[in-house]
């Protein structure tokens, strides 16, 4: 008798899993009182609508039914069959302009780890796109044309597999004619309601994807249909839900209903009890007001009159330089109404710094409360003006965590101003030079470097178009609020396709990091910002800037002084002296840093590593080449070929008596 109480236990227990495993499926005809797990921006109005995402930029959200559900049969080990259908919409602030799309997606979790918002749908970050390990199946109701996951248009329905390029994709469009032959155009960002049918067959393991308007029955055609083993990929249990994200435009994702079956379809949505969209387009005008107008016409028309001075003054206070080939980038263009609230007028009290090139202001977008930081560059010219826009719009599509992200710009008069991410902590320069507030320790100085390097490759060769930075140094990398390193100021890149040739351009920069090729060739390329990195890694080992204006003849040039001390088997003696001693870093990275920092200030651009190259050296995976054989570097390099066209640039003395220290100072004296 004292094992009834066990077996009663273990009867419940086979009882509770018996139920369990038979959750098979949902209805839900509206959201209102259904638990869903929330993740990001995502929420449920008041009357019922899944909102996925609200008009902010670059944010994404997240919703799951939250449990899992069994995917696989336990006796052959195969994905089940299963049906969904969805009815959603899409809502932007332009018609012909969204903030990226929706993706329905089964997961085997209800978080997805490292997921970046934009173009990556919430789904995926750049760490984890593509991984086998992802085990994600998904439908996308992509509005973006993504060139980097090879997207067939701007308005397309994709099936992806762990991967943002999809494995099969199609024009958003739907057919009701049984001979295939005439295909209807929807518009995902339409703000229209829009029904999904999404059907694994798991016997011949066939997938079909439907789109059809609300209100018009299911297509017998499928706009996708391909035969694949999704046992491949899915685990037993797996969870099912939605993925959202936003870009530059504001854009609201909304699901009004939802259901899903395993073995079998999916119920029916009840289409008429589905919650109502919220209104789109201007208000009605008031009653009281079109019944109360004739009255207060007289006292109108004085108040209208000094209403149009107010107006005259505020639009000639707020005017911007706007021409017709900027159209295109409305996305990415401020308000400088906007700006000039965002920062309080440009008071002095949000200025957070001054450049070569302008001042850098804090700000808050009055619309997203997204914190920026606004740089304000004067430009008297419009020679070339379209051209750097171009290139700013594209910088702004550029997706790294060590990159300081540029959000937009504005023009006005004879200025344009840049709209970058805000980071808390500042330029690094404030924390190595001139008495730090706080010094940094070598573990923060190392994952900063290695940080700069990664963001360098994925601008040289991972992204869509090689990209050169030109004025890579300490006081343009910026510090988030976790002390990681961000490459930011993108003012003077130049962007060319991989495999061309870069075009001659003026020579831009800062003295200390300029290659000296750049000087005879004028062409900046890769290499010439693998010098000036170089000479970054220095000044963040060492503490000091590339050049010294107070040091003596023999320490004024750092590179100079630091290949000097390695020749005497001391390059130890160079580490920044705030670091203490050997117990205040570890010897082996410090050793790579300075050794590489010599090798990448080669005055041969050929002898130089690629960033690529760079980011191994640095991670561990590869050796660092034997430095024995003699090296050409630092200003040094300036006294070979090609010194002569540098002097034109540089006015110093031409005699047969100057030394290193006389070119570096009127380096100096001249700027850049």
């Amino acid at each position: 008798m004292k094992f009834r109480p066990l077996f009663l236990s273990l009867l419940v227990l086979v009882f509770v899993w018996s139920v369990a495993s038979q959750e098979s499926g949902f209805t839900y005809n509206g959201f209102q009182g259904v638990s869903l797990t929330l993740e990001g921006i995502s929420q449920i109005t008041p009357n019922g609508l899944l909102m996925l995402t609200n008009q902010s930029r670059q944010q994404q959200g997240h919703a799951f039914y939250p449990f899992p559900l069994q995917f696989k049969n336990p006796s052959d080990g195969n994905v089940v069959s299963f049906s969904t259908t969805f009815v959603f919409a899409i809502i932007s602030q332009y018609p012909d302009l969204s903030g990226h799309g929706i993706a329905f997606v089964i997961s085997p979790s209800r978080g997805l780890p490292g997921a970046l918002p934009s173009q990556y749908l919430g789904l995926f970050g750049e760490s984890t796109v593509g991984r086998s390990t992802n085990h994600c199946f998904a439908v996308e109701l992509d509005t973006i044309q993504s060139k980097e996951f090879f997207d067939i248009d701007n308005n397309h329905v994709g099936i992806d597999i762990n991967d943002l390029k999809s494995f099969r994709s199609a024009p958003a469009s739907y057919s009701m004619d049984h001979s295939g032959g005439r295909w209807q155009n929807l518009s995902l960002i339409s703000g229209k309601q829009m029904q999904v049918w999404v059907e694994y067959n798991g016997l011949n393991t066939q997938i079909n994807v439907t789109l059809a308007p609300f209100n018009v029955p299911k297509p017998d055609i499928s706009l996708l249909s391909v035969s694949y083993n999704l046992s491949e990929i899915m685990l037993d249990t797996m969870y099912v839900g939605f993925s959202s994200s936003t870009g530059s435009v504001l854009t609201s994702h909304y699901v009004l209903g939802w259901s899903f079956e395993l073995n079998g379809p999916a119920k029916a949505l009840t289409l008429s009890q589905l919650p109502k969209l919220p209104r789109v387009g201007p208000k009605q005008q008031s009653k009281i007001l079109t019944i109360g107008l004739p009255i207060i016409v007289p006292v109108s028309v004085s108040i209208a009159v000094l209403g149009i001075i107010f107006i005259v003054r505020r639009k000639r206070k707020f005017a911007e330089l706007v021409e017709d080939w900027e159209l295109d980038y409305g996305p990415h263009r401020f308000k400088f109404k906007d700006l000039y609230i965002a920062t309080n007028g440009f008071r002095d009290t949000e200025l957070l710094g001054i450049g070569g090139f302008g001042r850098v202001y804090r700000g808050i977008l009055p619309s997203s409360r997204i914190e920026v930081a606004v740089k304000r560059v004067s430009h008297d010219s419009r020679q070339g003006m379209k051209e750097f826009v171009a290139e700013i719009v594209s910088i702004g599509r550029m997706r790294q965590r060590n990159l300081v992200r540029l959000l937009g710009y504005c023009r006005r008069k004879g200025e344009l101003l840049l709209v970058y991410d805000f980071m808390p902590n500042g330029s690094l320069d404030k924390f190595l030079f001139n008495q730090p507030m706080c010094t940094l320790n070598w573990s923060q100085r190392f994952r900063i470097i290695k940080g700069v390097a990664s963001g360098l490759l994925y601008l040289h060769e991972e992204w869509e178009q090689t990209v050169v930075h030109r004025d890579i140094k300490s006081s343009n990398v910026l510090l988030d609020s976790e002390m990681n390193g961000r490459l930011g100021d993108f003012g003077l890149a130049k962007l060319y396709d991989h495999g061309t040739d870069p075009q001659t351009t003026h020579v831009v920069g800062t003295v200390g990091y300029l290659a000296p090729e750049l000087i005879r060739t004028r062409k900046a390329t890769p290499c010439s910002d693998v010098f000036a990195f170089g000479a970054f890694m220095l000044e963040v080992a060492c503490g000091r800037r590339p050049i010294e204006p107070q040091g003596s003849a023999e320490d004024l040039i750092l590179v100079d002084w630091v290949f000097s001390c390695w020749s005497k088997g001391a390059i130890l003696e160079t580490v920044d002296p705030n670091l203490g001693s050997t117990t205040g870093y570890v010897v082996e990275e410090m050793d790579l840093v300075l050794k590489l920092g010599l090798l990448c200030s080669h005055t041969l651009p050929s002898a130089r590593p690629t960033m690529r190259q760079v980011v191994r050296f640095l991670a561990g995976d590869a050796p660092l080449p034997d430095l024995s054989s003699p090296l050409g570097l630092g200003v040094s390099g300036l006294l070979g070929e090609g010194f002569d066209d540098f002097a034109t640039s540089y006015p110093f003395p031409l005699d047969k008596t100057f030394t290193q220290s006389s070119i570096a100072e009127s380096l100096l004296s001249t700027g850049r």
